[in-house]
């Protein structure tokens, strides 16, 4: 008797353990789909249709100035249907990408 008694109190005390978990556990989030990044003159953009992550534009060119070698820039980390921005340095452009979270 005293054994049924301690099984469905552990049941018990697991079944509310479990629904303590998943009732404050945070909402999924889907990374962004159908993104690009674009250059526009000195300005470089990502955008990323759907999803409820985030995104990023990042950009790195080889500076016209050959001492200073590659440099990088990012925009913010922006919600999906944003747009992130970022000045494009000067130089050539070597790669210009996205980052989604």
């Amino acid at each position: 008797m005293r054994s049924r008694k301690r099984a469905l109190a552990l049941a018990s005390s697991a079944l509310i353990a479990t629904a303590a978990f998943v009732a404050t556990s945070p909402a999924a989030h889907a990374v962004p789909t159908e993104c690009y990044a674009t250059q526009n003159g000195n300005i470089a953009e990502s955008y990323c249709a759907n999803g409820t992550g985030e995104h990023q534009v990042a950009v790195t060119v080889l500076h016209v100035n050959p001492m200073v070698g590659y440099v990088a820039n990012w925009g913010p980390w922006v919600p999906a249907g944003s747009v992130s921005r970022a000045t494009i340095p000067p130089g050539t452009v070597v790669s210009l990408r996205f980052h989604v979270r």
